[in-house]
């Protein structure tokens, strides 16, 4: 297994929660983004809310997730929380796509 991918996505994590990512996370291709959108809104929504604004899951809104750290956040997102409904998306997202998702998030899920 090649680990490259596997150190790039560490660091990324990494650097998140030291603080030095200060600037928004590099967006993926505008095809890519649209599918990670509506990923969000759909799958996402099917248990937080078609708004996001909660449901069987917590909101994903900017004030509910505001002191939420962003690695935290991506590691959810990735690997699910096991004993509760929230699955791990990792077969679906890169830990840069996951990251990206919480910086979208963070900023309202604008469209």
């Amino acid at each position: 297994m090649d680990p490259e991918p596997l150190i790039r996505g560490a660091a990324a994590v990494l650097l998140l929660l030291c603080g030095a990512a200060v600037a928004a996370p590099a967006a993926p291709a505008p095809e890519r983004a649209a599918q990670l959108r509506h990923l969000a809104r759909q799958d996402c929504g099917a248990c937080h809310g078609l708004s996001l604004r909660g449901g069987l899951g917590s909101p994903l809104t900017p004030e509910a997730l505001k002191d939420k750290p962003d690695a935290g956040l991506a590691a959810v997102i990735l690997a699910g929380r096991p004993g509760t409904p929230m699955p791990p998306w990792r077969p679906f997202l890169t830990e840069e796509e996951a990251i990206w998702l919480v910086y979208w998030l963070k900023q309202g899920a604008p469209p």
